[in-house]
Parts: structure tokens; C-alpha cells; sequence
């Protein structure tokens, strides 16, 4: 040991199924990345009509538990989550803005891609914000169009990705 403390990256990631448990922390997540980790890409009035509150406990229990949801976990604390619809979409994929860049959105990919495999899908799609765009790229995904999205009166540039796993 050379007396430096451990990076996150170095320490165990688990990757685990998300549980009810998981539900609030994974609200918090996804409020803190949409607007604290996509500053380069988006501004103030786009990040707060994404992302207006913490997601409400009902409507997120349904949106995660309608899909396969996975939780990076480290320390004992969920770090990120991805979650894959039945039809092949990734429609979440975030990590906590202090931990992005270290490798975590990658180890939950590779966990998405067995889930996609035991489903039998071959293709993967997914509507990509700027920053998730860069990662999926660099996964050998496709932009299929840009488009632009209203939501609370904001327009919103995402990307339409898909992946073919044959």
C-alpha cells in the first residue's frame, strides 16, 4: 500500500437489482445529475424544467419497477442506477455528480447488456441527453436524430440512439 487513500473507482463497485429501499435515493440522484452534472450542456431554465423537484415517490416507484432497474452501489451508498424497459430502452442512466467520470455508468452498462441478452433483445435504443450521448458513442451506439423536446414550456435537445446487439 503506498499510504494514498482509495479512489472510487478502486473500491468494490456491487451492481445490484434496485430495491424499494433504493427508490429515494435514486429520486435524489436524478435531480442532483440533471442539475448539477449537466451544467456544460444545459442551462438553468432547461435543467429546472427537467428536473423542476425530486422526482414523487409513486409515479418513481412506477417508473422504475415497470422496468429492469439496476443500482451501483459502493460503500454502502447507491452511487447510480440504469434502468431497461422490455422493448430494448435505456431510459434512465445516471450517477451522482461526484462520481461521474469514474467508471461507474460503464459497469452498469455491461450489467444492462447481460439483462438485454437474458431478455433476448438485439436492439438497444435510448433518448440521450447531451452527456449520456458521449458515453453511448463511445459504446458503439448510432445517433439516430437529434430532437427537441417541450417539457414545462422549455425546449430540450436529446438524441435518439440505438444499438444493434446481433
Amino acid at each position: 500500500m503506498n499510504g494514498k487513500p482509495p479512489h472510487a473507482k478502486d473500491q468494490l463497485l456491487l451492481i445490484r437489482r434496485c430495491q424499494e429501499k433504493d427508490l429515494g435515493v435514486t429520486a435524489q440522484i436524478f435531480f442532483d445529475a440533471v442539475h448539477f452534472g449537466t451544467r456544460d450542456h444545459y442551462n438553468d431554465a432547461q435543467r429546472q424544467a427537467w428536473a423542476p423537484t425530486v422526482p414523487e415517490p409513486s409515479g418513481w416507484h412506477q417508473r422504475l419497477t415497470s422496468q429492469t432497474t439496476l443500482v451501483a452501489e459502493q460503500e454502502d451508498q447507491i452511487v447510480g442506477f440504469m434502468s431497461l424497459s422490455r422493448e430494448g430502452c435505456i431510459d434512465l442512466a445516471f450517477v451522482t455528480p461526484d462520481r461521474m467520470g469514474s467508471g461507474i455508468t460503464s459497469k452498469l452498462y455491461e450489467a444492462i447488456l447481460i439483462e438485454a441478452a437474458d431478455h433476448g433483445l438485439t436492439k438497444l435504443w435510448t433518448e440521450a441527453s447531451y452527456l449520456a450521448r458521449s458515453f453511448f458513442l463511445r459504446q458503439g451506439w448510432q445517433v439516430i436524430e437529434p430532437q427537441t423536446v417541450t417539457r414545462n414550456g422549455i425546449a430540450l435537445t436529446n438524441f435518439v440512439m440505438e444499438k444493434d446487439l446481433r
